[in-house]
């Protein structure tokens, strides 16, 4: 193999791994690696399950929550501000917004449901 085969065969390899990446970056407008921030959505729909106010935290079956790419399931949260839980009790259907904020799941937004 010549060394003007061997300096084509390596440059296209080069390319075969950089080209990709660029154009990932350039298409998010990011460089790779970088995180996306996902705008808040609408509210997602749900029903407290466990509700203790003096911890903030309840327990909500919820359907689909768009925002954190989390499908319908029951979980633990905890409220931003307890004072959000007031009046609020176990069987109440709700709407709220939620957040993941360095690993903890956190209701920003709480409404009874219509």
């Amino acid at each position: 193999m010549n060394h003007q085969h061997k300096f084509l065969t390596i440059s296209a390899l080069a390319l075969g791994l950089i080209w990709p990446m660029s154009g990932f970056a350039q298409a998010n407008n990011q460089p790779p690696g970088a995180v996306e921030a996902r705008p808040a959505t609408a509210l997602s729909e749900g029903e407290i399950r466990r509700l203790d106010p003096e911890t903030g935290k309840l327990t909500i079956r919820h359907g689909e929550i768009r925002n954190l790419d989390m499908p319908p399931m029951t979980m633990v949260f905890t409220a931003k501000d307890k004072a959000m839980l007031a009046g609020l009790k176990v069987g109440d259907r709700i709407r709220f917004a939620a957040s993941n904020e360095g690993g903890r799941y956190l209701v920003t937004e709480i409404q009874p449901a219509q």
